[in-house]
Formats: C-alpha cells, sequence, structure tokens
C-alpha cells in the first residue's frame, strides 16, 4: 500500500472519528426530541433515524436497518477500489474519503443502534431541515466534492477543444 492511498485512509479515519466522537457527545448530553439552541438558525436535537436521507424507509418494519448497512458496507468495498484505482486524481480521492468515513460512521450507527444517531437541526422560523450529523455532512461534501471535479474536468475539455 502506497503513502498516497493510506493518506486517503487517514481522511477517512478521520471522518469517522470526528462522527463518532460527536454522536457520543450527542448521546452523552441531549435528551431524545428536546432541541437544545445553539445560534438562532442551529439546535442540537437528538433523534434516531432508522431509514435513510429524509428518513427515507424510517417507518418500515425493521428490514431496513440490515438493507442499509449490508448497502453501506458494500458502498465502502467499492469506494476502496476506486481509490486503489484511481489515486492519481487528488480531487476525487479526497471526495472519496469523506463519502467511506461518512459511510462508514452510519453504518456503526445502525449496527450499534439499530438507527443512524442525527443531532443538527438547522432551521428558519418554522421550517426545519431534516437532522443530521458530521456523517452526512461528510458524504454531502464528498458528493459536491465529485461533482464540481467532473464539471471542472468537462469545463476544461470543452475549452480546449474550442
Amino acid at each position: 500500500m502506497n503513502l498516497s492511498l493510506l493518506r486517503y485512509f487517514a481522511i477517512a479515519t478521520i471522518t469517522l472519528l470526528l462522527d463518532q466522537l460527536s454522536k457520543w457527545s450527542a448521546l452523552s448530553n441531549l435528551q431524545m426530541g428536546v432541541p437544545e439552541p445553539v445560534l438562532p438558525f442551529l439546535n442540537w436535537l437528538l433523534l434516531f433515524n432508522p431509514g435513510a436521507a429524509f428518513s427515507f424507509l424510517a417507518q418500515s418494519s425493521g428490514w431496513q436497518r440490515w438493507f442499509f448497512t449490508i448497502l453501506g458496507l458494500v458502498a465502502c468495498v467499492y469506494i476502496v477500489w476506486l481509490l486503489r484505482k484511481n489515486q492519481n486524481d487528488k480531487l476525487l480521492c479526497v471526495a472519496l474519503s469523506l463519502i467511506l468515513g461518512g459511510a462508514l460512521g452510519n453504518v456503526l450507527d445502525r449496527i450499534m443502534y439499530g438507527a443512524v444517531v442525527d443531532f443538527i437541526d438547522l432551521h428558519y422560523a418554522n421550517w426545519h431541515w431534516p437532522a443530521f450529523n458530521i456523517a452526512d455532512s461528510a458524504i454531502c461534501i464528498g458528493a459536491a466534492l465529485i461533482i464540481w471535479g467532473e464539471l471542472r474536468k468537462s469545463f476544461g475539455k470543452s475549452a480546449q477543444s474550442h
């Protein structure tokens, strides 16, 4: 295993550790469903999400716990393969590392608690974004970096061809 691959695994590990430490803090210091105001637009709000993003399938009978656990683990294996294959694309690998760390964080929650621990509540007036966590943020940032990198490549190629 070369040094650049180790760096990407370190990013994933740091992401995973930040996610799990923040969730441990939320579980230790917050009461379930009771908002703790932080800023006019931000609360800490401990919730468990047995579904996927935006509580998709959260009301199902429980099968989704293992479905999303297995799906997350398969995604992690695929991401490791992508990291090994694309080591020269630094932006892509950083993005994949963030997604890997976030996916592992949410998989660990599903294994340990049967649901993902969410605690960040962004809101404006009476409108609330669905609660989320550090893992979710890392996954979203990673996805945005992949899109940005691909758009940059596409526009760079089209500008060169003219």
